[in-house]
């Protein structure tokens, strides 16, 4: 690894990464503007689809960039936050970019920041998260990108990614989270999320609460955009149309599977995003993509139907399986009450008669004790751990935090150790599942202990 990248990744870090090191100056368009004129706009070079959301939407993109790869485009794909190394969160068809590249970007973009700063036209340096945004436009606008796929980071009005001029925008489930910076209530965190739409833009979507839709229509209407519903695309399930299969299973991965009409033809989709919530997030990236079909783009429901099966988005359900004395393992990032919610419900479809042991790790800002009591009581035994990160929850926290639950609950000062106890227990009881969640700091971490590469493959 070349020095000059691990200057760079330090220097990245220095400015603060994490939500509680963001300044409120910070949310503001207008300097990442100034630095991206100063970079001779690389966010105007390629065409772009923005994907804004609570939960779901790193899965949204996922899918649709790998279906924009399957017809054939030369694709982008920037999301956040990563499980293993930084690279993860700016690639071009499935290929994280590369450490030198990295390192050039890097020096290209602080060094115009501090000119910006000397000349006076910006008060300070941009953060973390400006910093990678503009590293990943300039990434695309040199690589003749056919079109990329953005994930915002945070809301949505005042993310770093909303500076672009997006083919369409997508808006995934809304949910409670980031209450500090967004709101305290679904309909005002749905008007950050909203701030994605553009006057006389296109919009795909699903319905939700009704909080949020009411919030998301006004502002369609609003902007004059164009609403596309993901809904026909939903799988049908009901005893009359008995065509989703909750889970199949073929040489060790678990995936579901279920037909449907894709412009005006009829495809198999077999998605390895398993989960209810995932058919959503599925929905949505069929409805983009078949939308972008219709703005001269050459996809087909050939493509749409393989691009799906490609999907490769790590620590989303993923399964390791069982082999020699290894147990099997699930790796999850639900990081809040709605995905502990969408975790159990998959568990319960999947491992109905199987014994779970928890690995569980949480940051302290997040609604643990909530996310305890839809986890825990599935578990045999919960190991209560932390990850290597000053936001983390002490486990006697979460062990406080779960106790009403009634579950047996150990603690593990870090993520090795607790993996180690997990194997223990696990083959005790005759080869427990081992179920990793709570945190993308934690499966982080179990990964590079496992030896898991963070591109899925």
């Amino acid at each position: 690894m070349p020095a000059s990248y691990q200057t760079a990744v330090a220097r990245m870090y220095a400015l603060g990464h994490e939500l509680a090191d963001l300044p409120s100056h910070k949310f503001d368009l207008a300097h990442m503007r100034v630095l991206l004129r100063a970079l001779e706009h690389p966010e105007r070079r390629f065409p772009s689809i923005l994907i804004a959301g609570t939960n779901g939407k790193g899965s949204t993109a996922a899918t649709l960039a790998s279906i924009l790869r399957a017809s054939g485009l030369r694709t982008g794909l920037y999301t956040s936050p990563h499980l293993v190394r930084i690279n993860e969160r700016i690639r071009i068809n499935g290929e994280a970019i590369a450490d030198d590249k990295f390192a050039l970007l890097h020096d290209m973009v602080d060094r115009t920041a501090d000119g910006l700063i000397e000349d006076g036209e910006l008060p300070w340096h941009p953060s973390f998260f400006e910093m990678l945004t503009a590293m990943a436009f300039e990434h695309f606008a040199t690589s003749k990108l056919d079109i990329a796929v953005l994930e915002v980071g945070m809301g949505g009005r005042l993310d770093a990614t909303n500076v672009v001029e997006p083919r369409l925008s997508v808006i995934t489930d809304i949910s409670l989270d980031h209450e500090k910076f967004l709101g305290n209530t679904i309909a005002e965190i749905a008007r950050e999320k909203a701030g994605v739409i553009r006057p006389e833009g296109v919009v795909v979507t699903l319905p939700q609460s009704r909080a949020a839709n009411d919030v998301i229509g006004n502002a369609i209407l609003d902007a004059n955009a164009t609403a596309v519903s993901a809904a026909p695309y939903m799988p049908p399930v009901t005893p009359a149309a008995p065509s989703y299969v909750a889970t199949a299973k073929s040489d060790g991965r678990i995936f579901s599977r279920y037909a449907l009409e894709v412009m005006g033809k009829h495809i198999l989709v077999e998605t390895p995003l398993v989960g209810r919530h995932q058919l959503r997030n599925v929905a949505l990236a069929i409805a983009a993509a078949e939308e972008l079909s219709r703005q001269g783009f050459p996809l087909t429901a050939e493509s749409i139907e393989q691009g799906i099966r490609q999907t490769r988005w790590p620590g989303r359900f993923q399964v390791l399986p069982a082999h020699d004395a290894t147990p099997e393992y699930v790796l999850d990032v639900a990081h809040n009450p709605a995905g502990a919610w969408a975790l159990r419900s998959t568990l319960s479809a999947c491992y109905e008669d199987r014994r779970l042991v928890f690995v569980f790790g949480a940051m302290r800002d997040k609604a643990v004790a909530e996310m305890c009591e839809i986890l825990f009581p599935l578990a045999e035994c919960v190991i209560a751990t932390q990850a290597d990160n000053p936001r983390s929850a002490a486990p006697q926290d979460i062990r406080d935090a779960g106790s009403r639950t009634q579950a047996e609950i150990e603690l593990s000062s870090d993520v090795p150790s607790a993996l180690d106890r997990a194997r223990e227990i696990a083959a005790e009881n005759g080869h427990s599942i081992i179920v990793i969640t709570g945190s993308i700091y934690v499966v982080g971490e179990a990964m590079r202990q496992l030896g898991v590469p963070p591109d899925g493959k």
